[in-house]
């Protein structure tokens, strides 16, 4: 992979992630809420309408590509999965069954040892 394609799709996954987070809608919510209230300081005014519009415009243009980049990536990995046997995926599943059991007792530990 070139390093300016792994670079996007590092990037695109931080994003896709925080911005699945109740923090980033709350953030969102609060801005719209600000600029709402706002309203009447600026009279209602264009230039103050033209300024959510443009906002909400950008960041809608920019998170389709970031969307559909994780979207390609996800699908990708399902089609994957689809031509792998039976056996495969059982082996696949049992060693991720072992690396949680594995990460929870690691947990435990450190859970125990700060008690």
């Amino acid at each position: 992979m070139k390093p300016a394609t792994r670079a996007f799709t590092k990037f695109a996954g931080a994003v896709s992630k925080w911005t699945g987070r109740p923090l980033a809608f709350i953030l969102c919510l609060t801005l719209v809420v600000l600029w709402a209230v706002s309203g009447p300081l600026f009279g209602f005014s264009d230039t103050w309408q033209l300024v959510i519009n443009t906002t909400t415009t950008i960041v809608t243009f920019l998170m389709v590509f970031l969307i559909q980049n994780s979207q390609n990536r996800d699908s990708a990995a399902i089609q994957a999965f689809e031509h792998l046997s039976d056996e495969e995926l059982e082996n696949i599943l049992k060693r991720v069954e072992r690396n949680a059991e594995k990460l929870h007792a690691e947990r435990r530990k450190g859970t125990k040892a700060h008690a």
